[in-house]
């Protein structure tokens, strides 16, 4: 899609409620339908546990004005200049009004931090709810279900990302961690904040293009007015049968006539009809008209806080910090529980061949790639998302002894006596030399390297001249013309044909079991 020329950004700081600008931000709120919200705080470096919440320095609000417009206003209002209880009542009905959606990008945090920030100086409670709300990544992740016909990644998008896919513009994030609080705010932290904002604006407008067809909104506004368009708001506040949103509409717009010509005495009787018309906010807003409407009923979200929500997390997961003594003693006996009690179902005295064989479950993989090079046979499980029967019926068919990571395994010991064990390190080095250790596997020299690592395979007898590897390699895998001169010599695996070569990794490889197994001791 191809974006419309960027317009310089219109950006206000609002710092007093005496300012021009915030009877600016006062008059935009009322002729927009909707408006992208950001809020700005001083990082917390270094403290584990906060008693509080950060205090919010900067609330940011882009107000798209009228219905059909790319006209735009933001505005930075400043929350450490501007006394709170002054902006309380406005930022709450502005939250709540039904008449505004209200957009973010995971907003609540945003709002958990600006209602502590409100209750600390004396507004309590604060803020509850936005309401209606649309988030950015919700939005995201709708166009991408309508393009590819399918549902959006489960990963979470950052706002850079998303303005990188959506609007093609990159969204510098360097000033993201500086300090809000410090004043005066540089040029660059202001055309930041407002660009944070600005561009919610922006993604949802390609959004409203890509899910409302063109040409709905006049065709149904026309509908709904069809009874009411020609009429003078007297001759409709008359009417019993006309629709509550005209009435709405046709006093909105008499209303900023009446306004602009008359003293302000005069003004007071229309305030007065203001409340009458006006059932759910103090202020006289402009109504959504009916697309953006279908959006909000379709799409619309809203941000609830709870109780527990204006409580710090550090606070509330204090008390998980010293694990209980049954949580201890569980952990305890599932650890005995792993240990090795012999003997493998390889042991001769039971019938077995006398060679140890393992199954190395999905979690702990790269220690069957570990046992292979030192020549044990270390088997996978058949398919990638295993379920535990299949493990274990796996591990009994093939006389291997299942190891894991997983404790939950354990509790299936009895059906397959002596062929769970559960490794206790996590690096793969220390995982080798624990399973070495625990069945005193007896590791030499000659067997490093002598299995294939891709498939678990056992090599050919004898090594392959190079002729001989190059035939062997065709159609299956490319051979480097810079090996030919260096009469090295290459192996095959027998049951997946990959070759092999003796060149500086094996040798790298040979040496680093050597150490690890400490085979020169």
């Amino acid at each position: 899609m191809d974006l419309p020329s960027e317009k310089p950004l219109k950006i206000h700081l609002v710092n007093s409620t005496e300012s021009p600008e915030f009877t600016h931000l006062t008059q935009s709120l009322t002729r927009s339908s909707i408006i992208g919200l950001d809020a700005e705080w001083k990082p917390i470096r270094g403290q584990t546990h906060q008693p509080t919440f950060p205090t919010v320095s900067l609330l940011q609000l882009a107000c798209q004005l009228g219905h059909d417009s790319d006209e735009s206003e933001t505005f930075l209002l400043d929350l450490h200049s501007v006394p709170l209880p002054s902006i309380w009542e406005l930022l709450r009905e502005t939250f709540v009004s039904p008449d505004i959606l209200k957009l973010g990008f995971k907003f609540k945090q945003d709002l958990v931090y600006l209602s502590s920030t409100f209750c600390l100086q004396g507004c309590d409670p604060g803020f509850d709810k936005v309401e209606p709300y649309l988030d950015i990544t919700s939005i995201y992740y709708q166009m991408q279900h309508k393009q590819q016909g399918r549902k959006g990644p489960k990963e979470t998008k950052s706002l850079a990302t998303i303005c990188k896919e959506v609007l093609g513009i990159s969204l510098s994030k360097e000033l993201q961690c500086s300090d809000w609080s410090h004043r005066p705010l540089t040029e660059e932290q202001k055309t930041y904040a407002a660009a944070d904002a600005h561009c919610l604006l922006k993604i949802f407008n390609v959004f409203q293009d890509n899910i409302v067809k063109k040409g709905n909104s006049s065709n149904d506004m026309v509908e709904l007015h069809s009874s009411g368009v020609n009429l003078g708001l007297k001759e409709i506040l008359e009417k019993h049968d006309i629709d509550d949103k005209i009435i709405r509409i046709k006093y909105f717009e008499a209303s900023h006539i009446f306004q602009a010509t008359v003293s302000s005495e005069n003004c007071q009787r229309i305030a007065e009809v203001d409340v009458a018309v006006s059932r759910t906010s103090s202020r006289n807003t402009m109504p959504m008209n009916e697309s953006l409407l279908k959006i909000v009923r379709k799409y619309g979200e809203k941000i609830l806080l709870r109780e527990s929500d204006r409580k710090p997390k550090a606070a509330r997961k204090k008390a998980k910090k010293h694990p209980s003594l049954v949580a201890v003693t569980r952990e305890k006996q599932l650890d005995n529980t792993g240990d090795w009690q012999g003997p493998p179902p390889w042991d001769l005295s039971l019938g077995g061949d006398g060679c140890p064989k393992f199954l190395c479950d999905v979690m702990i993989e790269g220690l069957a790639k570990h046992l292979r090079c030192v020549g044990v046979d270390a088997a996978i499980p058949s398919s990638k998302k295993p379920e535990s029967r299949e493990l274990l019926d796996q591990a009994y068919r093939e006389q291997r002894v299942l190891l894991t990571r997983d404790a939950k395994l354990l509790r299936h010991q009895y059906l397959i006596k002596n062929q769970i064990y559960r490794v206790k390190n996590l690096l793969k080095n220390e995982q080798l030399l624990e399973v070495i250790e625990t069945f005193q596997l007896q590791i030499n020299e000659d067997q490093l390297m002598s299995r294939c690592t891709k498939c678990n395979g056992r090599f050919i007898q004898k090594p392959l001249t190079t002729e001989e590897a190059v035939e062997a390699a065709k159609g299956f895998q490319r051979i480097p013309d810079c090996l030919f001169n260096k009469n090295l010599e290459f192996w095959q695996c027998m049951e997946c044909n990959q070759l092999y070569w003796e060149g500086t990794q094996y040798h790298n490889a040979v040496q680093k079991f050597i150490d690890v197994c400490k085979l020169n001791e």
